[in-house]
């Protein structure tokens, strides 16, 4: 499969030049997140991806509904298992009415109203989804051309690797799982 870390967002922006939480719950993509967005389409468009998976959070949203229209794909599913490690203020979620409502041709019935955890998640915690993922994902036939749109933590989790806005990785769920270390 594919995993694509979404496009810089409104938090990314203030995070990288302060490291202090800025405070924006479920933060959009800036001009340089969909420009990363487009870019990562257009790496794409060699690879035979035949679905896109997305994470519920807003930057992820947005990073795969440009990278679908580019690539003339629809965004398949909506999982909340592939979501960020909640531990700022952007990783407090939009409520899945309100999603269903901002993104009318996805389905987002599967998820609870409140789909991120209520407190600072483990990374042990982050990486048993991980390890859920892959193994789901082991499982399912056509898993190559899966296109994953995801998070610095949960692809961290995927790969050992700490990946930058809008960076592309391929990760074989057959593989064992990698040594984690989680220093950003």
């Amino acid at each position: 499969m594919i995993l694509l870390r979404h496009g810089q967002s409104e938090f990314n922006a203030v995070f990288s030049l302060t490291r202090q939480d800025p405070g924006i719950p479920d933060p959009r993509l800036t001009e340089t997140g969909r420009a990363q967005a487009a870019q990562a389409a257009r790496s794409l468009a060699a690879h035979k991806i035949s679905r896109i998976i997305v994470s519920p959070y807003t930057r992820a949203l947005q990073t795969a509904a440009i990278v679908a229209e580019i690539l003339d794909l629809p965004v398949s599913v909506v999982n909340a298992e592939v979501r960020e490690r909640y531990a700022f203020v952007c990783d407090v979620g939009t409520p899945a009415s309100q999603l269903a409502r901002a993104w009318p041709g996805l389905d987002f019935s599967h998820l609870a109203e409140q789909w991120w955890p209520a407190e600072d998640e483990p990374t042990a915690s982050v990486e048993a989804r991980a390890r859920k993922f892959r193994a789901a994902m082991a499982a399912e036939p056509g898993w190559q051309q899966a296109l994953v749109v995801s998070h610095w933590g949960f692809i961290l989790s995927m790969t050992g690797e700490s990946v930058p806005n809008g960076a592309i990785r391929r990760c074989d769920p057959h593989a064992p799982h990698p040594e984690i270390s989680w220093q950003h």
